[in-house]
């Protein structure tokens, strides 16, 4: 048995509408969007009376997906602190290719995007920044140069 590839990741978000804007500015592409509940979800995810709004985002090439998740039932749990740093245990970012991150960066923070630290170059090869997005989510952006 081998792996087929990676379906997506999950985020779980408290406001779901500014998620999506957030990630079709990134580029990303609106794959769908339903509404989940019942006992196979219960028995899935371990809970008891979910209720939940998913939508699935895309890379324009199809081959990534984000599963973003607005829990109604049971409330969410909140991890503190909210905005943590990138060397904390655990999941912290998804790194996107852009052809023009300053552009990318100016979109992002009319969401309210945050550079987490400073738009950097590693050798000759990428410009890169972390930037913080809604509900404390870490994006990493990476140009390439050559």
């Amino acid at each position: 048995m081998t792996l087929q590839r990676m379906d997506n990741v999950l985020i779980v978000v408290d406001n779901l509408e500014a998620a999506k804007a957030f990630f079709i500015e990134i580029g990303m592409e609106l794959e769908g969007e339903m509404s989940v509940e019942g006992r196979s979800v219960d028995l899935l995810v371990g809970l008891e009376n979910v209720r939940c709004q998913i939508a699935t985002m895309r890379t324009p090439d199809g081959h990534s997906r984000i599963e973003l998740d607005k829990f109604h039932t049971p409330a969410v749990i909140r991890s503190e602190p909210k905005n943590t740093s990138v060397n904390t245990l655990g999941f912290h970012r998804i790194m996107f290719a852009v052809d023009d991150i300053e552009n990318v960066l100016a979109r992002l923070r009319t969401h309210g995007a945050e550079l987490v630290g400073e738009v950097t170059q590693y050798e000759d090869m990428y410009r890169l920044c972390y930037i913080r997005g809604p509900e404390g989510i870490i994006v990493a952006l990476a140009q390439q140069l050559t």
